[in-house]
């Protein structure tokens, strides 16, 4: 009996740690499915078929690894990404790395997101003005008036929606069997030239908007936002592979939606309201509503996580106080920075030619142009004995973001050649 009990009280004290420390990496790894990843990986779907499957799977295996090093580099130094570049490369770098990272999240991110409450508004019929600042004010009054516990809370509530994307899959009657072939190498389909164009631009949109800029510094931000101290890494980094897989296995079933759909039936996706109703004969009503709301809930999760994100970098960057248990006056410039996003995204929103689905690749391509230099400091700073002590990367982290990073960067040049060659 007393091993029984000695055994319990033994992994009760490590199920309890482990929760204590839960959060950061899910939240920013799940916030990667914002409404411009919905939004991608339904589009991936549509065009691709279950072939991009195959570089899903290897991108959760890149984010997995990039997400525990910048998990790691906070929790060792105290200090975020931001933080050890302007410490380590001076304000010029950390102002010209701002600039993209800003760009990136507004471009890439935050317009494409509060789009997604217009695009749900025209799929269930809805006034799209009023449910867009409504939206918005929500946000508002939830990152001002809140603190750092509400914000995970609600987040990891938020996640929750995401199987909405389990349900829609399962209606659409896909061939799991072609679907899980798919993940070990691309088959099923009449592999032609333009298909591989296609393959490789909108396979970087997929990455750009599962391995984010902004996530990289999101994680290393909010993980020391939470007070995490380094005796506990262990679990932040079982987390950070937990937050991988859990992001990549709910957009494997938003890809599946879209191809077991619309792509097996050749229906070109223009935008989200051709998204659902073309779902809805195969899928049912209920499936298309559900990817209606799915995409406001990854929009309200997208404004708020990558919002912060640039919001944390601005005052690690620069040094000044930016925290969600701050108060208001203590934090004006974190909060005002973050406000003013949000009233910026909803300025461009509303001109016409803004549509969710019309511009989601192409912010995310953005997106990866910004990676590698990002990519380039974390593994800098991970490497770094000095730095880092014992925690440093072992052979295989670093190089395995290393070629990652080779790899995204030839691909983002073949992306921009084909398109301005026309080849």
């Amino acid at each position: 009996m007393d091993g029984l009990t000695e055994f319990y009280n033994k992994y009760k004290v490590k199920v309890l740690d482990f929760l204590s420390i839960f959060g950061p990496a899910t939240i920013t790894a799940m916030a990667d499915n914002d409404a411009a990843g919905v939004a991608t990986y339904a589009i991936a779907g549509a065009l691709l078929g279950y072939p991009i499957l195959f570089a899903l799977f290897w991108i959760t295996i890149l984010l997995g690894i990039t997400q525990e090093m910048g998990m790691r580099l906070s929790l060792v130094t105290r200090k975020g990404l931001a933080d050890l570049i302007r410490e380590n490369q001076g304000v010029q770098t950390a102002l010209i790395i701002f600039i993209f990272l800003f760009i990136a999240n507004m471009g890439g991110s935050i317009i494409v997101d509060v789009a997604a409450f217009k695009t749900t508004a025209e799929i269930l019929r809805l006034p799209a003005i009023p449910l867009i600042v409504i939206m918005l004010l929500a946000s508002f009054v939830f990152i001002v008036k809140g603190n750092y516990k509400l914000t995970q809370r609600i987040m990891l509530l938020s996640s929750l929606f995401y199987l909405a994307y389990i349900f829609s899959a399962f209606k659409s009657s896909p061939d799991w069997g072609l679907a899980l072939k798919n993940l070990a190498w691309p088959n099923g389909i009449s592999f032609t030239s333009a298909y591989w164009k296609n393959y490789i631009i909108i396979g970087l949109g997929v990455l750009g908007t599962t391995i984010t800029p902004w996530g990289q510094f999101f994680i290393s931000s909010f993980g020391l936002d939470k007070k995490i101290s380094v005796e506990k890494l262990k679990y932040s980094q079982m987390e950070t592979y937990w937050g991988a897989f859990a992001t990549d296995f709910f957009s494997f079933f938003m890809i599946i939606a879209t191809a077991a759909t619309l792509f097996v039936h050749h229906i070109t996706l223009t935008n989200g309201t051709t998204a659902s109703l073309a779902i809805e004969p195969f899928a049912g009503n209920l499936a298309a509503v559900l990817f209606a709301l799915g995409i406001m809930n990854a929009g309200f999760m997208g404004i708020i996580t990558v919002g912060l994100s640039t919001t944390y970098a601005f005052s690690e960057f620069f040094g000044l106080t930016g925290s969600l248990d701050a108060p208001f006056e203590k934090s004006k410039l974190f909060y005002l920075l973050f406000i003013g996003q949000l009233v910026v995204a909803f300025i461009f929103v509303l001109f016409p030619v803004i549509d969710l689905f019309k511009i989601a690749v192409v912010a995310q391509l953005l997106n990866t142009f910004t990676l590698p230099p990002v990519f380039y400091y974390l593994i800098k700073y991970t490497s770094n004995k000095e730095l880092m002590g014992k925690y440093v990367n072992s052979g295989l982290q670093k190089w395995s973001a290393i070629v990652g990073t080779l790899v995204i960067s030839a691909a983002s040049l073949f992306a921009v050649a084909a398109t301005i060659f026309h080849f």
